[in-house]
């Protein structure tokens, strides 16, 4: 608890002890005045210099204005217990909003503890002590047991266990030797590394992750916009209807001024508006924070509302559904021999960084010469075109065999098929298989089971090889030799019918996908800035299961908002009228204001749990 906190508890227990020796001393008049004004005062004084100030700026309606106004109201009418008892729990209502606010901040606080303070960077044979901002790509640095990695790079020398827990909510701690990537932000828990750094601070996965975390609370939801407009339009409205509820009768039907007085602040009161102003961004804020805690960072209320209404989830497989992580699997030559066919896929994907590339490499194993490599293209969707040792080659899928002219033909195994040929002349095709994900399939039956109707995956792959994957976890829809282009026009196409679509990819090469849908999901973005930047919502690892949790957070945050909504409006409503009747008194009206604003904000408090 906060000291601003712990004053506020202190003043309402004198006001308390003060009112109540005031009520058994039963004084009158002047006397009586001054003896309840000093306990009104101790516990509501912030409260009228925030009314005063917000008068003085030309922007007096809100609630605490109307707090300030009926509570002055009720000393002018003799109702002294009843002013004070007002504003004593308004900052009950007050101090609960701080807390819950503070907690859900605390959730997401949690994360920014991955901050690093310092670096340790090898410069001239010597370990220098530096700010992480300092360091530069490429620089080596060492990180100690107990130590939180500073930046991104790549282990050169040592092995450790990395706890990447405030990055994916993984509490199962991670091995990492030498040519692993080691992620800012996850912390050393054994042995000591070496690190070349592959980042910059600023651009580094623990910069990206906490520059979403800040920005977060600034792209509202619509029903948090809708609230804030309807404060503002609200609570001038209630002043009006209150100055005429209090002069009509009396003016037009010569009732009893003090009478209809009285019953005017029971319903300014009432009217607050700070049960709805508080506890829905409130909803929205915990529902992000829970989330966070689970490793899933969204970067606003208003992606959060968004995935709750979607109802078509659309996959992308390579990454995403698979590992990722492909092997060689079969080699069949024609006119060379395996190791010829090997060498020239290798060296025509020497320049690559996609793993279909990597995974050739990793097969040739051998020292690749690059010297004898000339000119290279890199056909979109399709390949490559190299010049090796003078000679043109394609390799790639059966569009580019296509494209050289080559009589090429399909292989009777599964899998991802790279075709090569020289010029027209077809050498061959090296057949490559990628690993299915553990639970991807029982992520696509959790979206089911949450109502998500229309399950799709894309995949620039082969008919064959989509299939065996798409079937193996259960989609509904294959579309299976598309380019990056045919992937965004899929989306496009399937957009007008989806009722809210979802594409959820491995960030590297979806951002023109993730842009297009209604909300886009990076995965395994650990590392990827491409997905920290074109993703609304990130799962910090690789786990298809992240993604049904994330749709049941949203969907549990929407029914607290909704809950709060309806509950808040109908209370008030009913007591409005019934104040307009004479049918209640200010205590009566304490509860629809304050009491009604602390149970919002309890339920609104659950939204920071994990989805039930």
């Amino acid at each position: 608890m906060t000291k601003p906190q712990k004053l506020i508890i202190w003043r309402m227990g004198g006001a308390v002890l003060l009112t109540a020796g005031c009520c058994l001393l039963k004084t009158t008049g002047w006397v009586r005045l001054v003896s309840f004004i000093i306990p009104y005062l101790l516990v509501g004084y912030d409260v009228l210099w925030d009314a005063v100030t917000s008068i003085v700026r030309l922007q007096p309606f809100d609630e605490k204005f109307l707090m300030s106004i009926a509570t002055i109201g009720a000393f002018v009418t003799g109702d002294y217990t009843e002013a004070v008892a007002v504003m004593i729990f308004y900052q009950v209502g007050e101090l609960f909003s701080d807390l819950a606010v503070g907690k859900s901040r605390r959730s997401i606080a949690k994360l920014m503890d991955i901050r690093p303070d310092c670096a340790v960077v090898l410069r001239d044979g010597q370990q220098l002590t530096v700010s992480p901002d300092e360091v530069r790509v490429g620089e080596t640095i060492v990180v100690r047991p107990g130590e939180r990695v500073p930046l991104d790079g790549r282990i050169i020398s040592g092995e450790t266990t990395l706890n990447t827990s405030a990055l994916t909510g993984e509490s199962l701690p991670v091995e990492a030797r030498e040519g692993d990537a080691a992620i800012s932000g996850s912390i050393n828990l054994s042995g000591t590394i070496t690190l070349v750094t592959t980042s910059s601070f600023a651009e580094s996965t623990v910069s990206k992750i906490l520059e979403l975390v800040e920005n977060a609370s600034d792209k509202k939801a619509r029903a948090e916009s809708f609230i804030t407009r309807f404060a503002r339009i609200y609570t001038p409205c209630v002043v009006a209807a209150a100055v005429l509820l209090a002069l009509i009768p009396p003016l037009a039907f010569g009732q009893d001024y003090s009478v209809w007085l009285s019953r005017a602040l029971i319903f300014l009161v009432v009217s607050c508006p700070c049960a709805l102003v508080v506890s829905v961004p409130l909803s929205f804020f915990g529902g992000i924070g829970g989330a966070s805690r689970s490793g899933i960072l969204i970067k606003g209320a208003n992606y959060l509302e968004a995935l709750s209404k979607v109802r078509t989830v659309v996959f992308d497989k390579t990454g995403t559904l698979t590992k990722g992580n492909f092997v060689v699997d079969a080699i069949h030559p024609h006119l060379v021999t395996e190791a010829q066919l090997l060498d020239i896929a290798a060296a025509a994907e020497s320049y690559s960084v996609h793993p279909v590339a990597e995974s050739i490499i990793t097969a040739h194993g051998g020292h690749i010469d690059r010297a004898r490599i000339g000119a290279t293209t890199e056909r979109a969707g399709m390949g490559v075109e190299a010049v090796i040792d003078g000679e043109r080659y394609f390799v790639g899928n059966g569009k580019l065999m296509d494209l050289a002219g080559a009589d090429w033909h399909e292989c009777h195994l599964s899998g991802t098929t790279v075709h090569i040929s020289r010029d027209d002349n077809y050498l061959g095709h090296i057949v490559i298989n990628d690993q299915i994900k553990p639970n991807a399939a029982r992520a696509v039956s959790e979206l089911h089971e949450l109502g998500i109707r229309h399950t799709v995956m894309l995949t620039g792959d082969n008919e064959r090889s989509a299939r065996a994957v798409g079937e193996a976890v259960g989609v509904d829809e294959i579309r299976s030799g598309l380019y990056p282009a045919d992937k965004v026009a899929a989306v496009e196409e399937l957009l007008p019918t989806a009722n809210g679509l979802a594409f959820v990819g491995d960030g590297i090469n979806d951002a023109p996908v993730l842009a297009r849908a209604d909300v886009g999901v990076a995965m395994g973005a650990l590392g990827s800035d491409a997905a920290i930047e074109a993703a609304d919502i990130v799962l910090m690892d690789d786990k298809p299961e992240k993604l049904p949790l994330a749709i049941s957070i949203s969907r549990k945050t929407m029914r607290i908002v909704k809950q709060n909504i309806v509950f808040t409006l109908a209370v008030k409503g009913v007591i409005l009228v019934l104040s307009a009747m004479g049918l209640t008194n200010m205590w009566i009206a304490v509860f629809g204001d304050v009491g009604v604003m602390v149970i919002a904000i309890l339920n609104s408090m659950r939204a920071m749990r994990k989805a039930e």
